[in-house]
């Protein structure tokens, strides 16, 4: 990846802060996305760089039929651990947050499995519901967080692109936005526009391979069936900016997804277990 393509502008940034999302030139050249599509391979036949374990030991199914996730895999392969921590998507995440740093918060490895035929019965293979990643994440001090989703093939509505819905992350956090692995799309959409009371649209993260969609934590994004014959693949990183800490604001800790020792009240996630991506100071 070359350093130099790693540049935000001002109108850049305007337009994230409007809409909740931006969408990057190519970032990642046909090497590095090889490198993560074995990346991918490795990962779901357990083959582990290092004696580790991914997010709580868990493993995932090796089923190529199915919509298969995995959190923090770079614990576990230094592809992955190189690209979530790549100093130029730490800056232009640092940059859409108004930072001065990005460190890492987790990743994400998703496969999207190809069906090959348009068939109703088959979404529930690959449907990712309509959700807000914040839902999830409600031990922060701060909202301000950004997902940066990789693209390693050409991703559009054929193979199950995500789609987001602009000015979203206005809407502040909605409760029935905790619907990653709800595969009724309708239903879902129904459930959230009823809930924000806000005027529902649509836009598809339309990706060349290696561009990156970036989006705030808590706009509204999901996805449809992926309906070619090969797999939709993605590696995710979703980041923090500087001073993050750990805010108790009422969810179960045990469902947090905090890696390391469990922090106290006010406690800054500054530490190994957040490795910086970016830092205006170096």
């Amino acid at each position: 990846m070359k350093d130099s393509i790693g540049q935000i502008t001002q109108e850049d940034i305007e337009f994230y802060k409007t809409n909740g999302y931006w969408i990057s030139p190519v970032l990642f050249d046909e090497q590095e996305i090889e490198e993560m599509r074995q990346a991918h391979d490795r990962i779901w036949s357990f083959d582990y760089d290092g004696d580790g374990f991914p997010l709580d030991e868990w493993r995932p199914s090796n089923n190529p039929k199915l919509l298969r996730k995995i959190d923090n895999s770079w614990w576990i392969n230094d592809t992955i651990r190189k690209t979530v921590t790549n100093p130029v998507l730490g800056r232009i995440a640092a940059g859409l947050m108004e930072s001065s740093e990005a460190r890492l918060w987790y990743d994400q490895v998703i496969h999207k499995p190809g069906t090959g035929i348009k068939d109703k019965d088959a979404q529930a293979s690959g449907n990712v519901g309509w959700h807000q990643d914040y839902i999830y994440w409600r031990c922060t001090n701060t909202e301000n967080l950004v997902t940066a989703w990789i693209a390693l093939q050409d991703t559009d509505l054929t193979n199950g692109c995500m789609s987001v819905v602009p000015g979203s992350h206005e809407w502040g956090l909605l409760e029935g936005s905790d619907a990653f692995f709800n595969r009724d799309l309708e239903s879902v959409k129904a459930r959230i526009a009823a809930e924000s009371g806000k005027e529902w649209k649509e836009v598809p993260m339309l990706l060349k391979a290696g561009q990156v969609s970036f989006h705030h934590s808590l706009t509204i994004h999901g996805s449809g069936q992926n309906y070619s014959e090969e797999p939709r693949l993605s590696v995710v990183a979703h980041l923090m900016p500087h001073g993050t800490a750990y805010q108790n604001r009422g969810f179960n800790v045990d469902n947090i997804r905090l890696l390391g020792p469990r922090p106290k009240e006010g406690q800054v996630f500054d530490n190994e277990y957040f490795p910086v991506a970016y830092s205006k100071k170096t």
